[in-house]
């Protein structure tokens, strides 16, 4: 395999390409935006410490498996980075998740309840048909028992991988389905068919095997904090960019 770390290229090149490649807006604003976490934590008095560095290059090491430190030092050169890039970004990822806890670890409980219904889950299945005919046609030979579920979405579904999967959409939160079809799911009886219901996708035709009730869970807990940070990044953001426009006119 050939040493890249030994092709020298021009940071020009580097620029070049990224706006051949329409990314240059994207390095750009993640770059605005670290340091946009950085002023925050310096301002909250949000610091890093060695300890903690150390202690998520370790969790690194050894999800990657890396036992030795020559195997470390080998798999930052094939990344063409040094160990002490590799600190830093791991610096900047903790400070990150820092700030995110300071800024909203206390709201995400209220959050939670305030929306808790958005969070209910199902175990949902579904088969998209675009015949109105045949999709009532199915819905009363599943009603009585003629034919499974699961082998009528694997025969009929307009959707190749629904049908390699019978149907099965996983487990779903009420806030990832549009408002109507929510509404239409979670009115549902579990282990029975919905009548078709239109839209400009087909006819659907829902099967629900277990309702979740919405709980607080350390996953979730994370899922909604993320969700926070990444909303008050977008406005922080927004608002610098504005206020560069604004400065240039």
């Amino acid at each position: 395999m050939s040493d890249l770390s030994k092709i020298f290229i021009e940071l020009e090149e580097v620029m070049q390409f990224l706006k051949k490649e329409m990314r240059l807006k994207e390095v750009y604003e993640k770059i605005l935006l670290n340091k946009i976490i950085s002023q925050a934590a310096e301002a909250r008095g949000i610091t890093i410490t060695p300890e903690e560095i150390e202690a998520e290059a370790e969790k690194q090491r050894r999800e990657r498996h890396l036992e030795r430190a020559a195997d470390t030092l080998e798999w930052l050169a094939e990344q063409l980075v040094t160990p002490s890039d590799w600190e830093m970004g791991i610096c900047d990822r903790l400070l990150s998740h820092k700030l995110a806890q300071v800024l909203f670890a206390d709201e995400v409980e209220h959050f939670f309840t305030q929306n808790r219904a958005e969070f209910e889950q199902v175990i949902l299945y579904q088969i998209i048909i675009d015949s109105e005919t045949l999709a009532q046609e199915l819905y009363y030979q599943i009603e009585d028992g003629e034919i499974s579920f699961y082998h009528a979405a694997q025969m009929y579904d307009i959707d190749i991988h629904r049908r390699r999967k019978c149907g099965y959409e996983g487990i779903v939160y009420r806030f990832a389905l549009q408002s109507d079809i929510a509404t239409v799911v979670f009115r549902a009886s579990p282990q029975q068919v919905t009548v078709p219901y239109k839209t400009e996708q087909g006819y659907h035709l829902f099967f629900v095997t277990e309702f979740i009730p919405a709980e607080l869970t350390p996953e979730r807990y994370q899922e909604i904090i993320n969700k926070m940070f990444q909303h008050w990044l977008s406005t922080e953001l927004h608002c610098m960019l504005n206020s560069d426009l604004l400065s240039d006119s």
